[in-house]
Parts: C-alpha cells; structure tokens; sequence
C-alpha cells in the first residue's frame, strides 16, 4: 500500500522560503514519478512540479523559484520553495502513481496523494 506523508508547510512573510517534505512508504521515489499540486480555497487543483525518469516540469508561475528533488536514500521528494508570493498561498499536497498518456502537471493523472500541508504567505 503506497502512503505519502507530507510536511513542512507554514506561515512566511512574502520573499521567504519554505521547504516541503513528501515522505513515501510502498513506492520508490528515485524510480517512478512524483509531483506536488497545490489547491488554495475556491480554486482547482493545479500541478506545481514534477520529476520523473525524464528530468522535471515545473509550472510557469513557480519557475525560478521551486525546485523539486528527490532522496533517494530517505525515499522522500523535497519542494524547495524560493521567494514566495501571497498567491503561492495554497494546501500543497504530494502525488505519485502516475497513468501513462495522461498530462504529468494535470491531478488526473495521479493515483495516490498525501493529506496535504498547508503554505501561507502574508503580504
């Protein structure tokens, strides 16, 4: 059974930097794909970043500021999260078991997610 747990989320003033964590039981991170998604209130689920055996994708609007990264030793994938911005407020959540054919960046394609953890960023 594959569980992903993340952590890290918080409260940060604008400018400032967060690192998320995704924590993953019954997959192998360093061997199949994982991306992180993020939902804020009213809003649809987008894809934020993804890596994969290909290299990584990130969205338009958190490219030069996220970076996603895997350990494999920890089997944990990491959101490195730059500069942040009062609209990158949102629940990010972690997603893995991607379905071949389907949009890497797109939450339909994703099997298994995580709880959820949440980011704020004040103005």
């Amino acid at each position: 059974q594959v569980q992903l747990v993340e952590s890290g989320g918080g409260s940060v003033q604008a400018g400032g930097s967060l690192r998320l964590s995704c924590a993953a039981s019954g997959y192998t991170v360093g061997r199949n794909s994982m991306a992180w998604f993020r939902q804020a209130p009213g809003k649809e689920r987008e894809g934020v970043a993804v890596i994969y055996s290909g290299g990584t994708i990130y969205a338009d609007s958190v490219k030069g500021r996220f970076i996603i990264s895997p350990d494999n030793a920890k089997n944990t994938v990491y959101l490195q999260m730059n500069s942040l911005k009062p609209e990158d407020t949102a629940m990010y959540y972690c997603a893995a078991g991607w379905t071949y054919g389907r949009s890497r960046l797109s939450s339909s394609g994703y099997r298994t997610w995580g709880q959820g953890t949440q980011v704020t960023v004040s103005s």
